[in-house]
């Protein structure tokens, strides 16, 4: 199942990165299939980038709202919103661990022979921070004279827009080398501390850092995608601990929001059929669901 996982999380990021004439025009991609959202977070100005941003978007349409209100304008971006609702409803955090570009990167650096550290469980928090003000509040609340926002997360924070569109465009158009400042280089020491990172720890910046992220998390109770787990097949032996790439012991939280449903634990660690994969409240496989009998004490098993 990793096999596979891997091969479509390859081919998602394909699919949002899938205009490659950049190399000739030199430019961002501008065409009809901008207007669609790609599911993990994938930078707008990525050259190759044929997607959107969610959270770009988002940012966008928080800058936008007081503007556009003053101006009579009454709307709001439900097609944004009700896009990544729609993801998240449906497969919440999933996404994170299948269709998003940039975990697949800190999946591969973390592939890279060191030796490893955890992440303490208190920075998880940290995500729903950036959501909520980089996201949501700076860009509605500072604005300039003529009432925009900023895309706070986007201009000073992002290592994905640095890495897939900042980096990229330098090299293409070297004459932006020319207006290149501070908030270049400090988000270039932020990109470069996530690989680091990325390399002594299990996917950092998804953990403690992505808004998306924080964002899909709201839906963990209501996704329709999840791993469901069988408490009296479960054994307590911990196996499912210790691949788990978001550090979630899931015999313990089986509804923890920093589960990504990469299946590993189901795949990989538990012999017991604890662990199941549901689809609308329907467990999936040949053997979902099945309930193993363990003799209780004073039982003769035969």
């Amino acid at each position: 199942m990793e096999i596979v996982r891997k091969w479509i999380q390859t081919i998602m990021a394909l699919l949002v990165n899938g205009s490659w004439s950049f190399p000739f025009t030199r430019t961002i991609y501008q065409g009809p299939l901008k207007v669609v959202c790609s599911p993990g977070l994938n930078c707008y100005s990525c050259p190759a980038s044929t997607t959107y941003c969610p959270i770009g978007s988002l940012q966008q349409l928080m800058a936008g709202i007081r503007i556009a209100i003053e101006n009579g304008q009454n709307f709001f971006g439900l097609y944004v919103v009700g896009t990544m609702g729609v993801l998240g409803g449906v497969f919440g955090r999933l996404i994170c661990g299948w269709a998003c570009p940039f975990g697949l990167i800190q999946e591969l650096l973390h592939k890279i022979p060191s030796r490893k550290f955890s992440i303490p469980q208190k920075l998880n928090y940290i995500k729903y921070g950036f959501l909520l003000f980089f996201v949501f509040l700076l860009p509605l609340t500072v604005v300039d004279k003529f009432g925009y926002g900023e895309l706070w997360f986007c201009k000073y924070v992002c290592p994905a827009g640095t890495l897939e569109a900042g980096l990229p465009m330098l090299m293409l158009q070297p004459a932006l080398g020319q207006t290149i400042g501070l908030v270049f280089f400090n988000k270039l020491a932020i990109l470069v501390g996530f690989i680091l990172w990325s390399i002594l720890a299990s996917r950092p910046f998804c953990r403690t850092t992505c808004p998306l992220g924080a964002f899909y998390a709201l839906f963990k109770k209501l996704k329709l995608v999840k791993l469901r787990h069988i408490e009296e097949n479960c054994t307590r032996c911990e196996a499912c601990h210790s691949v788990c790439p978001m550090g979630v012991k899931f015999n313990e939280s089986p509804e923890n929001a920093e589960c990504i449903s990469c299946l590993k634990c189901m795949d990989k660690a538990c012999k017991f059929d604890a662990i199941t994969l549901e689809i609308a409240g329907l467990p999936m496989g040949s053997r979902a669901g099945a309930r193993i009998h363990r003799p209780k004490q004073g039982e003769v098993s035969m």
